[in-house]
């Protein structure tokens, strides 16, 4: 069963080349493209950008550029329409895999043993649509959050039932989606569409997971400080 690693990234941001910005001596995306080439299961790996600081990293890490048109660069763009885009590219070259990795350039938290895991569950059952790795995270449970209303607060659930502690240990674990890497169903993907769960539509509803402690985004200046902590502590190569 083939498996392929994406990796995706583009240059207009809010935090100029932070994909490429330097981290212990590699650039920002180095860290999950790394992962993937050091990840056993892949077999091909290819990156999707707009931006010629990205795609050149990228190749010197082993990965085959996929140019993205301008518009699938845009804040205002679909990450799921870039990945079909390069779907659409790689499939003019090669047979598409069954299994895509989609690493995020910009998030460190990555380690091949967590694709290789996830992919291994994917594996083991082809109706899964996606594993992804998550977090747990009760500080901003869904149940703790207020939506403003007329300049007013009110709480965003409106069916709860009973009282809601404050306490963040007293809640029902709640998860957040990591922005680190995501395995797709390449057929499930194709035949569902984007009619699966909101707002990661394009995931379909039988989504395994793995829970990791943290991911880091970088958005921020501070982000590479948190990123370079994690690096230090996790990395190994």
């Amino acid at each position: 069963m083939k498996v392929t690693a994406l990796l995706t990234g583009r240059g207009n941001n809010t935090l100029p080349d932070k994909n490429v910005l330097e981290i212990l001596g590699h650039p920002v995306l180095y860290y999950p493209a790394h992962a993937g080439r050091m990840a056993e299961c892949v077999d091909t790996y290819y990156c999707s950008s707009d931006d010629e600081k990205i795609l050149k990293a990228a190749e010197e890490e082993g990965y085959r550029r996929i140019v993205r048109p301008g518009e699938l660069a845009l804040p205002s763009a679909q990450h799921i329409d870039a990945i079909r885009h390069a779907m659409t590219v790689i499939e003019k070259q090669e047979k598409l895999a069954e299994i895509f990795v989609v690493l995020l350039a910009n998030n460190v938290t990555v380690k091949s043993d967590w694709i290789n895991t996830c992919v291994e569950m994917m594996k083991a059952d082809m109706t899964i649509s996606a594993v992804v790795p998550v977090y747990q995270d009760n500080d901003h449970h869904p149940l703790r959050s207020k939506r403003a209303v007329d300049h007013r607060l009110q709480m965003y659930e409106r069916d709860v039932h009973g009282t809601v502690s404050t306490n963040r240990q007293d809640l029902p674990a709640c998860y957040f989606l990591s922005h680190n890497f995501w395995v797709l169903n390449t057929k499930l993907l194709t035949e569902q569409g984007n009619s699966g769960q909101q707002p990661w539509s394009f995931m379909g509803h039988n989504i395994a997971y793995i829970e990791i402690e943290e991911s880091i985004d970088i958005h921020k200046e501070v982000d590479l400080l948190v990123a370079r902590e994690w690096i230090r502590k996790n990395y190994t190569d």
